[in-house]
């Protein structure tokens, strides 16, 4: 297909979650490579409400019916967690490509079943972490590819905000809630990217407080392998604030927003040899009739799924990351964790 136009993909959208209907709609229809088709709800007035409002031509009272309708080519799964997975599964079961929300599955056993799906069926299968796909994260791993840092031994990332609301589905332990499967996930994402393998060990520690579900914060150390770390923190219990750092043998990269840039132009800042340089990153823009409401996410997610089904060619990271990501969550939960090889002397866990 090369040098072609590629054809826009005809979405459904799996239930009227906010991220849905204020961020990742209003940027999939800002694009010239999706078509948003149909939205489903369980409760079908609900469906009709946000279809109506966002101009899409057909409401579903089910999910099933939606994923049933042969005119759909690609669904976008933002459920809660818990249901990720099956109703991804049961879309690619109906030949459907899927971009699902991180994190895109709770446990390792699940990311094995939608890997299984994925490869039986032969659909494209994607975990929506549009950072993979920013212009702002190719530009680090052009810094890193090049050298220009020297040989990397430490990645830091730092993820954090005020939970207003209580009660939310972020605070019910059965519907895959806690802070790391909320924001802790992106810092994990982001080193795995950047190493470009998963770790070979973690020692990981949670706050749970007393009469709460789930973690608060979540803390962790991962090695990678040759003297190589990765140092996380994660906290829906502090202050709004993000930051990454890269540290090689011959200089620093810092990003000030790694996780959520949006559309705001995108800063990379470079520290080498006694010298500060700032490089200014740009959003590629594949959306030229966005809305202030569009989201960055919707655009690129769904541009990477598109030229992926159209060219047949596999989703840019293959392998995923929820089979690492649920390794590490299962086992920071348990309070005395020491994961697999992690030296016992020397390391508070």
């Amino acid at each position: 297909m090369t040098g072609r136009r590629i054809a826009p993909v005809r979405w459904g959208i799996l239930g009227a979650a906010n991220i849905a209907l204020k961020k990742v709609i209003p940027g999939m229809q800002g694009s010239a490579l999706a078509e948003v088709v149909a939205i489903a709800s369980r409760d079908i007035a609900k469906a009709r409400a946000a279809a109506d409002r966002l101009g899409i031509s057909r409401a579903y009272g089910s999910y099933q019916e939606l994923i049933e309708d042969p005119d759909i080519e690609a669904i976008y799964n933002p459920l809660p967690n818990h249901l990720h997975v099956p109703w991804s599964i049961r879309a690619a079961e109906q030949g459907k490509h899927v971009l699902c929300e991180k994190p895109i599955a709770l446990t390792a056993r699940e990311a094995r079943d939608l890997l299984a799906a994925r490869d039986k069926t032969g659909v494209q299968i994607g975990e929506a972490f549009m950072v993979r796909t920013h212009p702002q994260w190719l530009k680090v791993r052009e810094i890193v590819a090049s050298g220009r840092i020297g040989e990397l031994r430490l990645i830091t990332g730092h993820f954090s905000y005020y939970r207003r609301d209580r009660g939310d589905i972020r605070s019910r332990v059965e519907w895959g809630g806690g802070a790391l499967m909320d924001v802790g996930c992106y810092p994990v994402n982001f080193c795995r990217a950047v190493y470009g393998h998963p770790p070979v060990a973690v020692a990981a520690r949670v706050y749970v407080p007393e009469g709460g579900e789930v973690e608060c914060s979540a803390n962790a150390v991962l090695e990678f392998g040759n003297g190589r770390f990765g140092l996380i923190d994660s906290s829906f219990e502090l202050p709004e604030r993000q930051v990454s750092k890269i540290i090689g043998e011959a200089g620093t990269i810092t990003i000030p927003v790694p996780f959520t840039p949006g559309h705001r132009e995108a800063e990379v800042i470079l520290a080498l040899e006694g010298q500060t340089i700032h490089q200014r990153v740009s959003v590629v823009d594949q959306a030229p009739n966005r809305s202030s409401r569009s989201s960055t996410a919707g655009i690129l997610s769904s541009a990477t799924l598109a030229k992926a089904s159209r060219t047949k060619r596999s989703w840019p990271e293959p392998n995923m990351s929820p089979g690492m990501v649920s390794r590490f969550s299962s086992s920071a939960r348990r309070l005395d964790t020491v994961v697999e090889r992690w030296p016992e002397k020397g390391c508070s866990t």
